[in-house]
């Protein structure tokens, strides 16, 4: 791959700050997610966001956090299961050995050194200062890099045009999306639809950093697991109880 000319990367940008604002579907104007908080606000390196997912309270069958998303972030079924947007999807784990199977939600892993960003040709993937790993759609080209390098299958590419968007997470065609931890919520004091779909309590969202958060004491006490840990990608999302 040959390596991206500077002054390209430059000029795409500056493209990009130039059609903030552009409306992309009767209603839905394509805002640029990493301003989404309120004027004044940046994001904050001193909070680290992330989600402690406990497997024991993950029922099999369950998928309230996948119509949670799909609901929230205005994406349902096309018709093309192949093509169809699933930012949250649910698997099945067993154990080979003691045959114990584990139902849990998987999506993007908000990683804090995210491949997806590492491979980006134009700086699309991009992760905020407070950990949540976005795309910006303004600058995204499609190339789908960032899709391959993902160990976690948690990225999808736009195939069709979309309305009845949620106008505060706008979808465009030809772009690479996924798993955003619902940053519009978040930038309220919102808790991500899925955690707060989950009726089982088995889905902890909060702040990493925090020693005194609820997340941060739960992960202190008690045993838990980042998927594919071997990779040292230091995810953001912890499993509980595989």
């Amino acid at each position: 791959m040959s390596k991206v000319d500077n002054s390209r990367r430059l000029f795409i940008g500056a493209g990009a700050a130039a059609t903030a604002g552009l409306v992309i579907a009767p209603g839905v104007t394509l805002l640029d997610l990493a301003h989404a908080r309120p004027a004044g606000e940046a994001a904050s390196s001193t909070k680290r966001w992330g989600l402690l997912i406990d497997s024991s309270k993950c029922a099999t069958g369950c998928t309230d956090c996948v119509t949670a998303c799909g609901k929230e972030n205005g994406f349902g079924s096309t018709g093309h299961p192949e093509t169809d947007a699933q930012w949250i999807r649910k698997v099945e784990l067993k154990e080979i050995k003691s045959g114990n199977s584990h139902s849990l939600p998987m999506m993007c892993q908000h990683c804090a050194e995210p491949p997806c960003v590492d491979v980006c040709p134009t700086g699309a993937s991009f992760k905020r200062a407070d950990g949540i790993v976005l795309v910006d759609r303004h600058i995204c080209i499609g190339c789908r890099y960032c899709m391959m390098a993902c160990p976690y299958k948690a990225r999808s590419f736009v195939h069709e045009e979309h309305e009845d968007q949620n106008p505060e997470v706008p979808r465009g065609k030809g772009c690479v999306e996924g798993c955003t931890l619902c940053v519009h919520r978040i930038d309220r004091d919102q808790q991500p639809a899925c955690v707060e779909s989950c009726k089982e309590g088995a889905m902890l969202f909060g702040d990493l950093n925090d020693p005194n958060s609820e997340i941060s004491k739960r992960i202190a006490t008690y045993a838990t697991t980042q998927v594919r840990a071997d990779l040292g990608l230091n995810t953001g999302v912890r499993y509980q109880g595989i």
